[in-house]
């Protein structure tokens, strides 16, 4: 009983810390970003951003998952959507997790009830 709690809790709170403060998150990049545009400068164009100059990011392709349905810490694309794609990726997260477990734990109780006999 005292673990569900705990794990009730748990969840309860990596729900509100992917949900609400991630909308605290910096847009800004971070500290890979901001080193593989060193020498660059970022144009806005139609077509989205434009690198002027020499740097890392300019030899940088989009990523196989970049349409994916999470991509950019959005769903969709959609913005003002962070804490809704936080929250799916916690359950996502402690979905696959639980699954992992229980089936760890049923390969595992039938080999010590196998192997004891």
């Amino acid at each position: 009983m005292r673990s569900s709690r705990f794990l009730i809790g748990f969840l309860l709170v990596a729900l509100v810390i992917a949900g609400g403060l991630s909308y605290f998150a910096s847009p800004e990049p971070d500290g890979l970003d901001s080193v593989t545009l060193n020498g660059c400068t970022v144009t806005e164009t139609a077509e989205g951003e434009q690198l002027d100059g020499t740097c890392i990011a300019q030899n940088a392709g989009e990523h196989q998952l970049a349409g994916g349905p999470l991509a950019d810490y959005a769903v969709d694309g959609r913005d003002g959507t962070t804490g809704l794609a936080g929250v799916i990726g916690v359950l996502v997260t402690v979905l696959v997790a639980g699954l992992v477990f229980w089936a760890l734990s049923r390969t595992r109780g039938r080999g010590v009830r196998s192997g004891g006999g």
